[in-house]
C-alpha cells in the first residue's frame, strides 16, 4: 500500500494567513505545508481540502482514479470544491465497515472529539491508521497485529500514541507520522525533535510512503537527562517526552514539606500538567525502581536526591565530612549510576544547573554545588541522550 501526502498541515495551514508569529515567519519551502489530506493507492482520498488536485499534481499523481472521497473532521471555513470527476465526499459512521472494489478495506473509528478516524487495511494486508486533527481514538481495542503506519495529530494529541501502544496497536515497527501540523512548534530542528522523542517524523507536502518501511522509523532514546537552571522549563520538556507513552510512573523526590505553600503550589501545578494516566511516587529510594521492570519512569528531580543523599550523610558538616561522610555520598552515587546503567526502563531524569551561576557563600553552598556538577555528569554518562534547557528551548547534548 502506497500512501501520499498531498497536505501535512493543520486546517488553516502553515504559515497561518495572516499571522505574525516567529513560527509562522519560518515556515518557507519544504517547512510550508498545506491543510492535510491523503491519496491511497491513488483511488482512496482521506480528506479534501483546497487545491487537492494541484497538490496531487506537483507530487506526480492524479485524482483520475479515486474511487471515494472520506472526511475526518468538521470543516469551519468556506466551502470546498469539490474537482470535477472526484465522488462526493462522505463521513462515514462510527464501527461502519466499507469495501472498495479496488480490494481496499476501511473501517470507521470514534474519536474523543468531533471527527472520525480510518483504519484501513490494503491488498496486500497492509495496514494505516489515519486520525483527524485534536482527537484520540476513544476506546481502542487490542488488535490482532500493530498497525503499519498511524498518521494523526502527534503534537496535538500525544496521549492518542500512549493509547494506542497501550493496547498494542502502535508497536516498535509502526511507522508514525505526523500531520496536522501548526504554528505552535518551530518548524525545522526543534520539529524533528519533539517528534523523535515520541517515536515519530514528519516529512514534507507531496511526499510518498510505503507503508510498512519500517527502516523509516526513529529510534526513541532509552535514557535521557534534562539539564536546565530555575523556571527553564526543563521539568516541561521532561514531562513532554512521555506524553506520548502510557502509564508512566512520575517519581517525585521533593517530598510533601508540609506547611510550604509555596512548595505546594509547585507541586500542584506539576501535576496539572500530567496526563491521567499517570501514577506518582514520593521516594527517592531510586535504585530498586530502577531495577525493575514496568512502565517508563520520569525522575523528577535528581538536584532533590542529591539533597536528601547529603542529608543522610550529614556532608554539611567538615567534620563528619571527611571522616566518611564524602566517601559515603560518592557510594550512593555509584550506587545510582550503577542502576541506571543496568536499567532495563525507559527513563527521563531532570536536574538543575546551578555551576555556570554565581559561586555560592557558603562552604555548604559550594559543596552541594561541586557534588550536584559531579552527580550530573556521572549521571550523563549512562544516558543515550542529554539535554540542556535555556529559556523554554533545549539544546541536544548528545543524542
Amino acid at each position: 500500500m502506497e500512501l501520499t501526502l498531498l497536505g501535512t498541515g493543520a486546517p488553516a495551514g502553515l504559515p497561518r494567513p495572516d499571522c505574525p508569529c516567529a513560527a509562522c515567519a519560518r515556515a518557507l519551502g519544504p517547512e510550508a505545508r498545506a491543510a492535510t489530506a491523503l491519496l491511497v493507492d491513488g483511488v482512496l482520498l482521506l480528506d479534501l481540502t483546497p487545491g487537492a488536485a494541484f497538490a496531487a499534481a506537483r507530487a506526480g499523481r492524479s485524482l483520475a482514479g479515486v474511487r471515494q472521497v472520506l472526511l475526518t473532521h468538521p470543516h469551519d471555513g468556506p466551502p470546498v470544491e469539490v474537482p470535477a470527476g472526484l465522488p462526493t465526499p462522505v463521513r462515514v459512521p462510527d464501527g461502519r465497515d466499507l469495501a472498495l472494489l479496488t480490494g481496499h478495506r476501511v473501517r470507521a473509528l470514534a474519536m474523543d472529539a468531533p471527527g472520525t478516524g480510518y483504519a484501513v487495511t490494503g491488498p496486500d494486508g497492509r495496514r494505516l491508521l489515519y486520525l483527524p486533527p485534536g482527537a484520540a481514538p476513544a476506546g481502542v481495542e487490542e488488535p490482532a497485529a500493530p498497525y503499519d503506519m498511524v498518521v494523526g495529530d502527534v503534537l496535538g494529541r500525544p496521549d492518542g500514541l500512549a493509547r494506542l501502544r497501550a493496547v498494542g496497536a502502535l508497536g516498535p515497527t509502526t511507522d508514525v507520522v505526523a500531520v496536522h501540523l501548526g504554528h505552535e512548534v518551530p518548524p525545522g530542528a526543534e520539529l524533528r525533535r519533539r517528534l523523535a522523542a515520541a517515536g515519530a517524523r514528519a516529512v514534507p507536502d507531496g511526499t510518498t510512503l510505503a507503508v510498512g518501511a519500517y527502516e523509516a522509523v526513529p529510534d526513541v532514546p532509552r535514557r535521557t537527562l534534562v539539564l536546565g537552571g530555575a523556571r527553564s522549563g526543563k521539568s516541561v520538556e521532561a514531562e513532554r517526552r512521555l506524553e506520548a507513552f502510557p502509564d508512566v510512573l512520575y517519581v517525585a523526590t521533593g517530598g510533601t514539606r508540609g506547611g510550604d505553600t509555596e512548595w505546594a503550589a509547585r507541586v500542584a501545578a506539576h501535576r496539572e500538567r500530567r496526563p491521567g494516566s499517570w501514577c506518582t511516587t514520593e521516594t527517592c529510594d531510586l535504585v530498586p525502581l530502577l531495577g525493575q521492570d514496568g512502565p517508563p519512569l520520569l525522575i523528577d528531580c535528581l538536584s532533590l536526591w542529591l539533597t536528601d543523599a547529603m542529608d543522610a550523610v550529614n556532608a554539611w558538616d567538615d567534620a563528619e565530612w571527611s571522616d566518611g561522610g564524602e566517601r559515603a555520598l560518592r557510594a550512593r552515587v555509584a550506587e545510582l549510576t550503577a542502576a541506571v546503567r543496568a536499567t532495563r526502563r525507559m527513563v527521563v531524569a531532570v536536574s538543575n544547573e546551578v555551576g555556570s551561576g554565581i559561586v555560592p557563600a557558603t562552604a555548604s553552598g559550594r559543596r552541594y554545588r561541586d557534588e550536584l556538577g559531579r552527580l550530573n555528569a556521572a549521571f550523563a554518562a549512562e544516558c543515550e541522550q542529554v539535554l540542556l534547557v535555556v529559556a523554554g528551548q533545549a539544546l541536544a547534548l548528545r543524542g
